[in-house]
């Protein structure tokens, strides 16, 4: 564990901040990367990234914000709000908005998702890498592969009942790394096949929620709710929605050629020949 990444004239550096905005750049150049391979590139986009990265910090602040006051009352108010943390989800709710804000100010017509959908991906992993240098692991585990907390370390890592105890704890912020990046992957080798606007993002977005939802078991993240975490309950919100959107999806043969790229070929080719 590493809070503070390096130490520049006096001032420390904290990891956290470095990888969240490391990934917020390379994100913007995936999704930049995107539009020219696609040539949608418009200059009415620039409004919308605006939205995003203001709507993703408002988002990201304002739900670590609703978790701690119903954890410690509205004098957490202030303190929260300046020195809180912030949350990945409370960040793509808050970025969407931000993008339909900016669409609706800039009259940009487009859907925008599937550019989105391997830079949030790729951005979000590197994030992580932050949350995997200063947060807790996760919650204790008996598998080969869980971590301990060294004693000098401890103090630096808040709400860590496991680091104190010195238990294996799961490292759940590598989990969530592995998933982001897989996913990234597979959406740049294969996303194309997918031809109906908005599509990847929707299918990307389904399987991040259900992951997530699952990999909360593994965090250190408190319950408030029936044994589930914040995170949790909004997700089962959510998710159920993003999962009805992939069924219609599977309905309508959104995703048929993502498993037969030679379907795809074929009509193109009797498309081009009629």
């Amino acid at each position: 564990m590493h809070p503070i990444l390096f130490t520049l004239a006096g001032l420390d550096i904290p990891s956290h901040e470095v990888f969240v905005g490391l990934g917020l750049i390379v994100g913007l150049l995936i999704f930049l990367r995107e539009c020219t391979k696609r040539g949608t590139w418009d200059e009415r986009l620039f409004a919308v990234l605006a939205g995003i990265v203001i709507g993703g910090a408002i988002g990201a602040r304002t739900s670590s914000l609703l978790d701690q006051v119903s954890d410690h009352g509205l004098s957490a108010l202030g303190t929260v709000w300046l020195y809180g943390g912030r949350t990945i989800l409370g960040g793509l709710s808050g970025a969407y908005i931000g993008a339909v804000i900016g669409k609706r100010i800039s009259g940009y017509p487009n859907r925008t998702g599937d550019m989105f959908a391997p830079a949030v991906a790729l951005g979000l992993a590197i994030g992580r890498i932050g949350c995997l240098l200063t947060e807790a692991p996760g919650r204790p585990t008996t598998l080969p592969w869980g971590v301990t907390v060294d004693p000098a370390t401890t103090a630096k890592i808040p709400d860590c009942p496991g680091c104190v105890q010195g238990v294996p704890m799961h490292p759940s912020m590598l989990y969530e790394i592995a998933f982001l990046l897989l996913a990234f992957v597979l959406i740049t080798k294969f996303g194309y096949r997918i031809t109906a606007p908005g599509e990847v993002f929707v299918l990307f977005l389904a399987c991040y929620s259900v992951f997530r939802f699952f990999v909360e078991f593994t965090r250190a993240n408190p319950t408030n709710y029936l044994g589930l975490t914040g995170s949790q309950v909004f997700l089962l919100i959510v998710s159920p929605v993003l999962m009805w959107r992939v069924t219609q999806g599977v309905r309508r043969g959104v995703y048929r050629d993502l498993f037969h790229p030679a379907h795809t070929r074929k009509d193109n080719h009797e498309f081009a020949t009629t």
